[in-house]
């Protein structure tokens, strides 16, 4: 059986990763999509607040599987028996962290292939950080994010305002 990883925060996962995921899922016999529960960055949703989404987004294709994972990525894909990472590439700048990334990863893993694939024309400008930003504003996400994202995103912020946090989520060029 042929497995690949799909790994990322998913905070919250949007229609590009919904469109990587179902790619990738026709080029793998089993696709898992793993949420990342400690990444480097300010998390909006907790670890199985994430995982909820991306099984509710993705549930209805049979060949994904869905996880929450830590530590390196690649000692969870071999750990899974996965023969390959899936990464989606967006904009220029996606590609040299992603290059430094497979190169980094290959040296901790030759068994691992690393599979890029570019962003579908329509999702290129979507980030995690834009919809939380938008979302944070009071902007309208839904040509960004499923139905189920779109209140979960606005349940989060509500309940942040309730308890006196600033739920302005800024977009840095580092995100």
């Amino acid at each position: 059986m042929r497995r690949a990883l799909y790994p990322a925060s998913f905070d919250p996962i949007h229609y590009g990763h919904i469109d990587i995921a179902m790619r990738a899922s026709r080029l793998f016999d089993e696709l898992i999509v793993a949420v990342y529960d400690r990444p480097n960055k300010r998390l909006l949703f907790s670890a199985e607040e994430r995982l909820k989404l991306v099984e509710e987004s993705l549930r209805h294709i049979p060949n994904i599987r869905f996880a929450i994972y830590s530590g390196l990525t690649v000692d969870y894909a071999q750990k899974v028996g996965a023969i390959a990472i899936i990464r989606g590439l967006r904009v220029f700048s996606d590609f040299e962290l992603e290059f430094r990334m497979a190169l980094a990863n290959r040296r901790l893993a030759p068994s691992l292939e690393i599979v890029n694939l570019i962003a579908g024309e329509a999702y290129v400008h979507l980030s995690s950080s834009t919809v939380r930003e938008i979302a944070s504003l009071g902007g309208e996400v839904s040509t960004m994010v499923p139905l189920h994202v779109q209140e979960a995103l606005r349940r989060k912020f509500s309940e942040l305002r309730q308890n006196g946090d600033n739920p302005v989520y800024m977009v840095s060029m580092t995100d």
